[in-house]
């Protein structure tokens, strides 16, 4: 029996993973093994030229060049490399380094806005247009409240406000 190791996968190939193992009766497991070796299989084909894919993925050659397995290749290429700028993208950083601000909502589906936020003399966090320390005014309906401020990462919707 073949050793195993453990390995992280994104939410989104797990659930394909599950979904299209079902219809062959693999396990989600099992399912991106075979695909992980169709992969491998691929990209060890004559028919696939890694120098080709390299110069494209370099900006050096057209995409349109190459053949239909060899642009399967480039696209997956491009979405790994794609997932990983957006993991990496934190804008509420970028916006309070700009010194604007932001409107975002939370996981409960609150809008929370954010700002430029500078250190205090004891060294907490401080909203620089509202003067609080560790916290944002929202307003949800009619009601205002206050809101502990978080930071936003990769949120869906993040926006600046100036």
């Amino acid at each position: 029996m073949a050793s195993t190791s453990p390995a992280r996968i994104d939410d989104d190939l797990y659930a394909s993973a599950k979904l299209a193992g079902e219809v062959q009766s693999r396990s989600a497991s099992q399912q991106v093994v075979h695909w992980a070796r169709i992969g491998r299989e691929i990209e060890a084909s004559a028919s696939i030229a890694q120098k080709d894919i390299a110069e494209v993925l370099a900006g050096s050659r057209s995409y349109d060049t190459l053949s239909a397995k060899e642009q399967a290749v480039v696209r997956s290429e491009w979405s790994a490399r794609m997932n990983t700028r957006r993991d990496a993208l934190n804008l509420a950083e970028q916006f309070a380094t700009a010194g604007r601000t932001w409107v975002e909502i939370d996981d409960d589906g609150t809008v929370v806005q954010g700002g430029p936020v500078e250190r205090s003399k004891a060294g907490r966090r401080r909203n620089v247009k509202t003067g609080k320390t560790g916290k944002v005014v929202t307003k949800s309906g009619n009601a205002s409240r206050t809101k502990r401020v978080k930071r936003a990462g990769r949120a869906a919707g993040v926006r600046a406000t100036d």
